[in-house]
């Protein structure tokens, strides 16, 4: 009996350990980091840009009043495909791999949700992806293909096929789709004896905005603000950007109006192919005619522009709050770390720019902010200095995980529960696209460094591959590159305490030629140290640097 006895103790022993094993598990925080496609911080309340009395976004400015809002958030490559490697990786462009659109991520190489998994986590990734292979180090996802459709879209899924053949398809508007996704998994799919890392990712807003098509009178009879540098761009820019006597206009940087001649937005806005689903009715001919002034044309498209853009806004804030509502029904919205934040910014007809790309201030900074009730406290706001390399490590971090030594970004937990900056924190940000030229955008290749204060630019104007070289291969079938095309090189600086719209290039105001200096040694150390020197496997661009460094 006494033998019987100790075995039952013991069982029941290993019984009671094991359940307090699961609650340890479980006490871990449920993470959601929601991402928007093109989302700049311009078009969010909380940074009260010129669009903020529209009340563009009343479900995420709650959310983020809630928690810890960062106005000092940066991409480090402003285009998607780069910025989502980054995220997963937490490394820079050169050292992942992904310079531009045609990169991948091997499950490999799928750094994030490897490291969540270990740390006992279920994960998910719904929405879009844009990393050509399977996100396979994900428990669950269900993904679009490549860029994806706004309406009636289709979503790669696991399943006995090879990878994208396994495929479901929906009925309606991506946005509502992707939330339809996140819930179900979140309530029917998922292991809840875990806890939960769930990416959500929206494909809006990026072009061509096709809104759905309940929103198409919103804001339809209302004035948007513009920015006054849509028609007066000041001494913005250099020759990199603008040519010699202003000879590259018509051909660099995609424009509102009729500027450049290859890429504007009007010839996609005016045109019944990206309106056909999410607005049937629409009719130019009400809102342009062929006697209107530049300026006049201008005006109509930008208005035109926003509108759609602020349609497809208000479509991602409709179903984060569709998301907080089932969060708070389900028991799970106060133990839920929620971040939320744009894969980078976006311009919005600032210099007559559409698109990112640029480092230019709406391209390059994004909007960022996390709800956690337990542990941080709301209301903090922070100008520390942050990029998309910090995510992947902040979110380990904020899960009890130890950040891998492979990543190059920090983790900012300390800054979200204290609101202060740790000793010794970064106090500038490292910038580069890689593209040059791509896709009629036309942007020409660029590095810099950003601080609180001041931006140093140097555009260096040559694709990635050497085009001179005879035996170079790279795609000359994409459309609208020109890759072949170098531009010149040139410096541009602002400085942000007086100019926070980028209106005037002062490098060569002598005043600020020790700054400039300065900022120039730094951004050299901090390519050493991140791995982003050209001389080894790019020298041609190596030869620019050096021919122009001290120009």
């Amino acid at each position: 009996m006494n033998k019987i006895l100790v075995l039952c103790l013991f069982l029941a022993s290993l019984i009671s350990c094991s359940e307090d094993v699961k609650k340890e598990v479980i006490k871990k925080p449920n993470i959601i980091y929601i991402m928007s496609d093109d989302h700049t911080s311009q078009a969010l309340g909380i940074y009260g840009s010129r669009l903020a009395s529209l009340d563009p976004t009343p479900a995420l400015d709650k959310l983020a009043h809630e928690g810890v809002i960062f106005d000092n958030c940066f991409v480090t490559n402003s285009i998607c495909t780069p910025s989502r490697a980054t995220i997963i990786t937490g490394q820079y462009s050169q050292t992942n791999g992904v310079l531009d659109l045609e990169g991948h991520i091997t499950p490999e190489r799928q750094y994030l949700p490897q490291e969540m998994k270990s740390l006992g986590y279920e994960s998910a990734i719904i929405g879009k992806w844009h990393l050509e292979h399977e996100p396979a180090a994900f428990d669950y996802y269900a993904v679009l293909p490549g860029q994806g459709k706004y309406h009636n879209p289709t979503f790669r899924v696991q399943g006995d096929k090879p990878w994208t053949e396994n495929t479901i398809s929906k009925k309606g508007h991506s946005s509502d789709n992707i939330t339809d996704l996140a819930m179900d998994w979140l309530k029917n799919k998922r292991d809840k004896g875990k806890p939960f890392f769930l990416m959500h990712h929206f494909k809006a807003p990026h072009d061509d905005f096709e809104f759905a098509p309940r929103y198409k009178d919103y804001l339809e009879n209302t004035y948007i603000p513009e920015p006054a540098s849509l028609y007066e761009n000041g001494n913005n820019g250099s020759i990199a950007t603008r040519g010699k006597n202003d000879s590259l206009l018509q051909v660099i940087g995609s424009s509102v109006g009729k500027r450049n001649i290859i890429r504007g937005m009007h010839k996609r806005l005016w045109s019944d192919t990206y309106t056909r689903i999410s607005n049937p009715d629409f009719d130019p001919s009400t809102k342009i005619h062929s006697n209107m002034s530049e300026n006049e044309f201008k005006h109509a498209t930008y208005q035109e522009y926003l509108k759609r853009y602020l349609r497809c806004v208000k479509g991602v804030d409709d179903n984060v709050a569709r998301l907080v509502k089932f969060l708070k029904e389900e028991g799970l919205y106060d133990n839920t770390i929620i971040v939320y934040t744009g894969d980078q910014g976006f311009m919005l007809g600032e210099h007559d720019y559409i698109d990112k790309r640029w480092m230019y201030e709406e391209s390059m900074r994004m909007p960022f902010f996390v709800r956690y009730p337990e542990k941080l406290k709301a209301g903090i706001r922070t100008d520390a200095i942050i990029n998309n390399t910090d995510f992947a490590p902040t979110l380990i971090d904020l899960a009890g995980g130890t950040v891998p030594e492979k990543m190059q970004g920090h983790s900012f937990k300390t800054i979200l529960e204290t609101g202060e900056e740790p000793e010794g924190w970064q106090q500038s940000t490292y910038y580069r696209y890689w593209m040059h030229m791509a896709h009629a955008h036309a942007n020409p290749a660029h590095f810099g460094i950003r601080t609180k204060q001041y931006k140093l630019i140097f555009f260096y104007g040559k694709y990635w591959v050497d085009t001179k070289e005879p035996n170079a291969t790279w795609n000359k079938k994409s459309w609208g590159n020109a890759f072949e095309m170098d531009t010149p090189a040139a410096w541009e600086f602002y400085d942000l305490s007086i100019d926070p719209q980028e209106m005037n290039n002062a490098y060569n105001n002598p005043e600020y030629s020790t700054i400039i200096k300065k900022l120039k040694k730094e951004m050299l150390d901090k390519r050493k140290a991140l791995h982003e020197e050209d001389g080894e496997k790019f020298p041609h661009i190596q030869n620019v640097i050096d021919t122009h460094w001290d120009d």
